[in-house]
């Protein structure tokens, strides 16, 4: 029998509150037996926003610890070294600040960065397709990421500047082709604007390819799941010998992290989710030749909230038992010689370097944005119309549906999740106030300076990591350091991708298209729904699957994108004349921005009803519809042809 192979990083994917609270899980976590940290940061630090700007209101702390400056660092990692420690940091548009702050902490602990491991994200292609935090566009973004790699491959040459992340494309639909393909060709993207950027030394080449590494998501079709890592490290290793001309092995290896996937977790019958997680961990797990260096598992009441530290631990057990009781370690690869697996493999292999030929032919993923979002759309579009047919099985929720109360839920209400308390965002905003007070503005002001100069330049030699150092050590803000960066770049709104609806969907959306046309015909005009994502939450798959179907069932849509102001909703709704607003909001913002929208709404006289959409507890709904909200709908709410009848039939009503 072969040597045991080393179990796999253990991270738990967390924070939220506030660095102190956040500080206090990952010791608890690491206590546990975590081998890792996985950072998850708020919507307002992700956007490039402080806690006490206007857009950042309601979002404070909801989905991630929030972090304006490096004191917020101090806390985050109190009694951490940093050295030691293997530390992944999902953030991309402000990648480069969270990550100076980082090194910034790290010297003043008096750790080598050379010693340092961990991974930050940094891959915004994602972000343009299904995640949302982008802030800048795709020219100056590809600018900031080819800065942080050139930086870190003499700097920090054991951390991972970049983790190409194929995770959030099969959340968006992406099917094992395009999550291959698309992820694939972000990394040629970048590679190719570093080894022309003129940065980095051409005989070092070699070893920015072997520091990019990617993050995966993991399905139920565990199977499948296995052919696809084989054929993701297949493919990177041939990319790496024939387009970079690579020849060490080691620096040729596709190195990858995973989390499992989420889309599939329920809302009901959530107990069905433990299995899920476990079966999708055997897809990244089994074959040793593909293994994952480094996993995290969601907790099986996402579905519904954020997790508790217990679910966590839950999560965090399984990977252990995985690891640590059964024989998985102790022998090699378990499909080496297997045709089967070898016949999938092949098959995905030629599907997917047709699909990358293709984007690369569209000029690489940075230039094909519009176009894949598209694809993704459409992509998800036909897994929620299977679904909705019982042509894809979902236990609990389009089979077997029939159950017994939960002990996991039942009459736990809100507390079977994490709440977060709304007096932090008042006390971070305080605080935020006082940290600019205390500094030396001369200082903050010159890095400031420095970084717009660095920024706007082409010159080889300027690389924005210098003054983004500086500005983390005078003590500057994520939101100062956006900002400045916003007056160079601008902003950005990327594609929505919802081009037409998927067309054909049966009976029941024939005759919502019949009572669509008897509106029309009474009125002369369509119905006229208006999509809505306020706040900073970018999860738009929800939106954009609602805006698809409604176009396939008869309605005039209207959708601006994501990150919506209450104001811009507002006035949306009056200019376009709706007849229905339909607000989607997955951070758990919704009890502070909807009734903001709904007091606009009725002061701007607009008198379309308003239905609500996202993770909702039942007690948060009953509030929402007793401040106005005509309907609320929630991840049980899987079948769109209902949604589309119950909307259609407030428009009839008016």
């Amino acid at each position: 029998m072969a040597e045991s192979s080393k179990p796999w990083v253990m991270r738990t994917y967390s924070g939220h509150s506030s660095a102190v609270a956040s500080n206090a899980l990952y010791r608890a976590n690491l206590a546990k037996g975590q081998t890792g940290l996985s950072v998850a940061f708020d919507l307002p630090t992700q956007t490039g926003f402080d806690p006490d700007a206007p857009a950042a209101a309601g979002e404070v702390g909801k989905v991630g610890v929030p972090v304006a400056h490096l004191g917020h660092l101090r806390q985050l990692f109190d009694g951490i070294p940093l050295a030691e420690m293997n530390t992944s940091m999902t953030i991309n548009a402000t990648a480069a600040w969270l990550w100076a702050l980082y090194l910034v902490l790290a010297e003043e602990q008096g750790a080598d960065w050379r010693r340092l491991a961990g991974t930050t994200q940094n891959d915004i292609v994602k972000e343009y397709l299904s995640r949302g935090t982008y802030v800048f566009a795709p020219g100056p973004s590809k600018r900031l990421i080819v800065d942080m790699i050139a930086f870190a491959v003499d700097a920090t040459p054991n951390w991972n500047p970049i983790n190409v992340c194929s995770y959030h494309l099969q959340e968006a639909g992406a099917t094992p082709v395009q999550e291959i393909a698309y992820a694939l060709a972000t990394a040629v993207d970048v590679l190719d604007a570093v080894r022309d950027s003129g940065k980095v030394d051409p005989a070092r080449l070699d070893q920015v390819v072997g520091r990019i590494s990617f993050f995966l998501n993991s399905g139920v079709r565990f199977v499948e799941e296995v052919a696809k890592v084989r054929a993701f490290t297949a493919l990177w290793d041939e990319i790496c010998r024939t387009r970079y001309g690579v020849e060490d092995p080691a620096l040729r290896r596709f190195r990858y992290g995973v989390q499992v996937n989420s889309l599939g977790l329920t809302e009901q019958q959530p107990e069905n989710n433990v299995t899920r997680i476990v079966l999708e961990m055997l897809g990244v797990t089994l074959s040793a030749d593909a293994r994952a260096r480094a996993i995290q598992l969601p907790a099986w009441n996402e579905a519904l909230g954020l997790p508790r530290p217990w679910d966590q631990q839950w999560s965090l057990r399984a990977q252990q038992v995985l690891a640590y009781e059964t024989d998985l370690l102790e022998y090699p690869d378990l499909f080496a010689g297997s045709q089967v697996m070898d016949a999938l493999v092949r098959a995905l292999s030629e599907a997917a370097r047709a699909e990358l030929d293709d984007v690369l032919g569209l000029g690489g993923a940075f230039a094909a944005i519009e176009e894949l979002k598209a694809r993704l759309v459409a992509s998800q579009a036909a897994r929620v119309e299977r679904i909705e047919a019982g042509d894809q099985v979902v236990v609990g929720v389009n089979r077997f549906t029939e159950t017994a109360p939960s002990p996991l839920t039942a009459g736990a209400g809100v507390d079977a999740v994490l709440t977060v308390d709304p007096a932090v965002e008042r006390e971070l905003a305080d605080e935020v106030a006082a940290w600019r007070a205390a500094r030396d503005p001369d200082a903050v002001a010159a890095a400031l300076a420095e970084l717009r100069r660095v920024a706007a330049s082409d010159d080889p030699a300027d690389n924005v990591m210098a003054p983004t150092l500086a500005l983390a050590r005078a003590g500057g803000t994520t939101g100062e350091w956006t900002d400045a960066l916003r007056q160079v770049y601008g902003d950005y709104r990327a594609p929505t991708g919802v081009r037409a609806g998927v067309g054909a969907r049966g009976d029941a959306f024939a005759r919502l298209v019949t009572r669509s046309r008897a509106i029309a015909e009474r009125r002369g005009s369509p119905p006229r729904l208006l999509v809505a994502k306020p706040g900073l939450d970018g999860h738009s798959n929800g939106a954009e699957q609602i805006a698809v179907a409604a176009r396939d069932a008869g309605f005039e849509v209207v959708y601006p994108g994501i990150r919506l102001s209450p104001d811009e909703i507002v006035a949306a709704a009056r200019d376009e004349d709706v007849d229905l607003v339909g607000i989607s909001i997955l951070s758990g913002s919704h009890l502070s921005l909807v009734p903001r929208i709904l007091e606009g709404l009725a002061a701007a006289g607009v008198t379309a009803p308003v239905v609500v959409g996202g993770i909702v507890s039942p007690a948060d709904a009953q509030r929402l519809r007793e401040a106005g909200v005509r309907a609320v709908y929630t991840p049980k709410d899987f079948a769109l042809g209902q949604i589309m009848a119950d909307m259609l039939a407030l428009v009839e009503a008016q």
